[in-house]
């Protein structure tokens, strides 16, 4: 079940067209229902509220205005896709080296050399 703060990909007739994030669920006064407070990630920025029942919010198919509607909670990969990394290599953080620090200039000292001293 989406819940606040989940980022939603919501789908229209089958076809994903935008992601949310869930803002709020609040009961309705009709019972069973709820009142689903959506900030559309998309620009501009807008907020909506949906009425629907706790299945519509765990993803079973509904409709509006006539249209079919889906909900799917989209979780965030652990691990970065294997195209990021060659196969049969070992990946390794490293401390850097000072050879790759002597090449490192530092912007404020440049402007000194070239402008003299900055004002503090």
């Amino acid at each position: 079940m989406a819940t606040l703060n989940d980022v939603i990909l919501i789908y229209l007739e089958d076809a994903p067209i935008s992601f949310a994030r869930v803002e709020s669920i609040l009961p309705d006064p009709k019972k069973g229902w709820f009142q689903m407070k959506l900030l559309m990630l998309q620009i501009p920025l807008q907020t909506a509220t949906w009425i629907l029942k706790d299945a519509y919010i765990n993803g079973e198919e509904f409709q509006m205005n006539g249209k079919r509607m889906r909900l799917e909670t989209i979780h965030a990969p652990k691990d970065p896709p294997d195209y990021f990394q060659d196969p049969g290599t070992e990946v390794r953080e490293t401390a850097p080296s000072q050879e790759n620090t002597d090449n490192v200039i530092s912007f404020a000292d440049l402007k000194k050399k070239n402008n003299g001293p900055t004002p503090d």
